[in-house]
């Protein structure tokens, strides 16, 4: 829902209406701002307890009769109601809810700006605190709803999205419907937003407005191109000047080793095989040499920084020792250029001159979501697979010399 809309007093006028319908239950609401979380339990407590001044005045008890917070539960962020106990709980992501259990939980606005959104370090805190914190407070047969603006693909919403699939409802509003008319024009008109949109600029006015997450804009590979088959001559034999494989090996613990077995042909690449993995070496070493071997991989290049060589060296014994085989020419090189210049600098030959298999995402799907979710800008958790594939954007295309951008 975009900004000003309403969001935070639905929540409100929701829980006030799930405590009055039933004091069993328990709700704890989650605010990222420290000035909003304690005006939010201000408001909630203080319609609860109001008290009937005016005759004409439609209060909350005039609704609920009977429904009121216990008498000595004074903490605006917890109480209790007299039927009930412990049925209110505000916190935050550095809160505390140790002892609070939850049948009804309501996570208000993570992510407040573009910087937190472009961080991929605070959107993996943010899962980690869902799945480590949060889903232990839920009750048996608890709900969870998540009230935000989409910033990025990879926000809370977004990944609970990819996790549990068909067992989430998504319901959307944007600012703009698809028929171009307003969702509320009494308080954003088609005037005020194109002034707004053009302040902000479009990434940001169609992540706060139109619920596109902001990293979708910024992704820097904007397309890719697919095969179905690979390249034969009219009788059907196999087009290729060679089989080739880029490894780029894993520098630390926290890094993905990726390995691409591709076919050249015509200065274009096309992607046969990727392993991508968190792996320790014992395991990418023989997986590696077996495709290669499987492939009939002609040359492997294999980036000989932070440990490649001594990889590389044993990739290739694992093929004489349990393949026979020498047909791969195992080649390690040293890779001195800067890792963030050469991806983007490259990428448009990537776009360009890749191919991947049409279903890549299904075959690779962490290389995958890692090659279609890479930002131009911010900080990514990971550059391995952009790395490793933009090694073959150089090698294909001409060598080491320059880029294609």
């Amino acid at each position: 829902m975009p900004p000003r809309h309403g969001k935070s007093r639905t929540i409100g006028n929701f829980v006030e209406w799930v405590l009055g319908n039933d004091q069993t239950q328990k709700i704890m609401t989650v605010h990222i701002t420290k000035f909003f979380q304690p005006t939010f339990q201000r408001v909630l407590r203080n319609t609860i307890q109001e008290v009937k001044a005016d005759k004409d005045k439609i209060i909350y008890s005039d609704i609920f009769p009977g429904v009121k917070i216990k008498w000595g539960d004074g903490a605006m962020n917890m109480w209790s109601l007299e039927n009930g106990y412990n049925n209110y709980l505000a916190t935050s992501p550095t809160g505390t809810a140790t002892g609070f259990g939850a049948t009804l939980m309501i996570i208000d606005d993570l992510i407040k700006s573009s910087l937190e959104a472009n961080n991929a370090d605070t959107l993996e805190k943010h899962w980690s605190w869902f799945t480590d914190t949060m889903l232990s407070r839920l009750e048996e047969g608890g709900k969870i709803i998540i009230v935000m603006t989409r910033w990025h693909s990879l926000d809370l919403a977004g990944r609970i999205i990819d996790e549990y699939g068909d067992k989430v409802k998504v319901v959307q509003y944007k600012a703009v419907q698809d028929d171009g008319s307003m969702l509320c024009p009494e308080i954003l008109s088609r005037k005020s937003y194109e002034t707004k949109r053009k302040a902000m600029g479009v990434e940001i006015a169609e992540a706060n407005y139109q619920q596109n997450p902001i990293d979708i804009k910024g992704r820097l590979y904007g397309r890719f191109k697919t095969y179905t088959e690979l390249p034969k001559d009219s009788s059907g034999h196999l087009l290729c000047s060679a089989v080739k494989n880029y490894t780029d090996t894993a520098d630390t613990g926290d890094d993905f080793l990726c390995s691409i077995n591709y076919v050249e042909y015509n200065k274009e690449a096309y992607v046969i095989n990727v392993i991508y993995t968190k792996d320790g070496m014992e395991i990418t070493e023989p997986a590696v040499a077996k495709m290669l071997y499987d492939d009939k991989v002609n040359v492997a290049d294999i980036e000989s920084n932070n440990g490649g060589r001594g990889f590389a060296r044993n990739v290739g014994s694992i093929l004489q020792s349990k393949y026979h085989s020498n047909r791969t020419v195992i080649h390690p090189f040293f890779q001195s250029k800067n890792k963030q210049s050469r991806i983007l600098s490259n990428s448009t030959w990537v776009m360009e001159h890749i191919y991947f298999p049409q279903n890549w995402a299904d075959r690779f799907p962490d290389y995958y979501t890692a090659m279609s979710r890479y930002q131009k800008e911010g900080k990514n958790a990971h550059d391995d697979a952009p790395d490793a594939t933009t090694g073959i954007a150089e090698k294909v295309g001409c060598g080491e010399a320059f880029s294609f951008d």
